[in-house]
C-alpha cells in the first residue's frame, strides 16, 4: 500500500514537508491506545537468529535507523514500534542550530536518491537530554558534531560537551566528522585532529565506571591512502568501530534534474561505493573492528551486499523514505531464511 498508494502522493510534496508531516502523523497516532501493540503487530518481528552482541550491546536485530532522521530524539520511541533494533539520533551539537536555509532537501526519484544540505539543524543536548529521560529501552546511537561557528582546533571541545552531556542517555557514540554539509568538517577526517578527538573522548570514557562504546562516521568519498589512515586511527585511538558511510559528493550516473544540488547524495547511487569502502576495511583491517554499514540499502539483496562485504550491522535512511515502513520486516525475515 505505502508505494502503491502513499508514496506517490507524498512525493508530490517538498520532502522536508512531508518529513515534519509524517512525524507529526507518527506522533499523533500514537496517542491512541493499543496503537504501538497494532504496529508492532504488523512491522516487529523477533527471532533469536537475529541478535547480534556488538561492542559489549545486545542488538535484537541487526537493522537500524540511521542519524539523520529522528534529529532531536522526538519519536525514537514510536520509531522503534517500525522493528528497527537500533535508533540514532542527531548529529547533536552543544547549541540548537537551525542549519542550512531552505530549500535543503532534495528528493531524486529517477534515482532513488536524495540530496541534503540540511547542516546539522537540532535542538543542541539539553533539549534533547530532556527526551532521551522517557527512553522505553530503545538501544539508541547518539551522533555527535561540532557547530557551525566553531571552529576546527576548537572542535574537541564541543565533541566533548555532547560527549559528557549524552553519556547517560545513549548506549553508543557516533562521532560525526565526516557531513559534507557544515564548512570544513571534513578536514577533521584527517589524522592529526581525528586522533586528537578520539583519544581526548577515550581518555573520559575510561575514567567513567563503565565506558560507552565510541565510533566514527566516514565519507564515502575518501581514497585508499586515507581509508588506510583510518584503519591505523581506530587502532591506536582503541575506538569500538566504525560507520561506512555518510553521504557521497560525487554525483556519477545521476539522471535526476536535481543531481546539481549541492549536498550529500544518498540512497541507491551511494550503495556500491559503501559496500566498497565496507569490504576494504573489513579486509584490509582483518576484520579487527566492527562496522555498521549505511548507504543505498532499499532491500534485502542490499543488505546482505553489506554483510557479505563484512557489515555487522547496517542502517537504513533513504531506503526507509523510499521503500517505505515495511522494509526492516522484509529483510530481517529473509535474514531468518538465509541463516536457516
Amino acid at each position: 500500500m505505502y508505494k502503491n498508494l502513499i508514496k506517490p502522493i507524498l512525493f508530490l510534496f517538498d520532502p522536508e514537508k512531508v518529513h515534519h508531516l509524517v512525524f507529526n502523523l507518527i506522533k499523533l497516532i500514537h496517542l491512541v491506545p493499543g496503537v504501538s501493540f497494532i504496529i508492532r503487530g504488523f512491522y516487529d518481528f523477533s527471532h533469536p537468529k537475529l541478535t547480534r552482541e556488538i561492542f559489549g550491546l545486545s542488538f535484537r536485530n541487526p537493522i537500524g535507523l540511521a542519524a539523520g532522521f529522528d534529529k532531536d530524539a522526538k519519536l525514537y520511541n514510536q520509531l522503534n514500534n517500525f522493528g528497527f533494533g537500533f535508533i540514532e539520533i542527531g548529529t547533536v551539537t552543544p547549541k540548537a542550530q537551525l542549519g542550512n536555509p531552505k530549500k535543503r532537501l532534495f528528493r531524486l526519484s529517477e534515482d532513488h536518491g536524495l540530496i541534503n544540505r540540511m547542516g546539522f539543524n537540532n535542538d543542541g543536548v539539553e533539549k534533547i537530554i530532556h527526551r532521551l529521560k522517557t527512553n522505553k529501552n530503545v538501544i539508541i546511537g547518539g551522533n555527535i558534531g561540532k557547530n557551525k561557528d566553531t571552529p576546527n582546533d576548537k572542535a574537541v571541545k564541543d565533541y566533548i560537551f555532547c560527549f559528557e552531556g549524552l553519556f547517560n542517555y545513549v548506549d553508543y557514540f557516533v562521532v560525526n566528522v565526516s557531513s559534507p554539509n557544515t564548512p570544513n568538517l571534513r578536514a577533521l577526517q584527517s589524522k592529526k585532529p581525528l586522533t586528537f578527538i578520539l583519544n581526548s573522548l577515550q581518555r573520559l570514557n575510561n575514567q567513567k565506571p563503565k565506558r560507552k562504546p565510541i565510533l566514527i562516521k566516514i565519507s564515502p568519498d575518501l581514497n585508499k591512502n586515507e581509508l588506510i589512515d583510518i584503519i591505523q586511527i581506530v587502532k591506536e585511538t582503541n575506538i569500538d568501530g566504525v560507520i561506512a558511510t555518510n553521504t557521497t559528493l560525487d554525483r556519477s550516473g545521476l539522471k535526476s534534474s536535481k543531481k546539481d544540488q549541492t549536498g550529500g547524495l544518498s540512497g541507491v547511487p551511494l550503495r556500491n561505493k559503501s559496500t566498497e569502502i565496507i569490504k576494504f576495511l573489513s579486509e584490509k583491517s582483518n576484520k579487527d573492528f566492527p562496522i555498521i554499514g549505511v548507504g543505498g540499502v532499499h532491500s534485502y539483496e542490499d543488505a546482505i551486499e553489506k554483510f557479505n562485504a563484512g557489515a555487522d550491522l547496517i542502517q537504513l535512511y533513504t531506503g526507509f523514505v523510499y521503500e517505505g515502513p515495511g522494509i526492516v520486516k522484509k529483510i530481517n525475515k529473509s535474514l531468518i531464511k538465509t541463516l536457516s
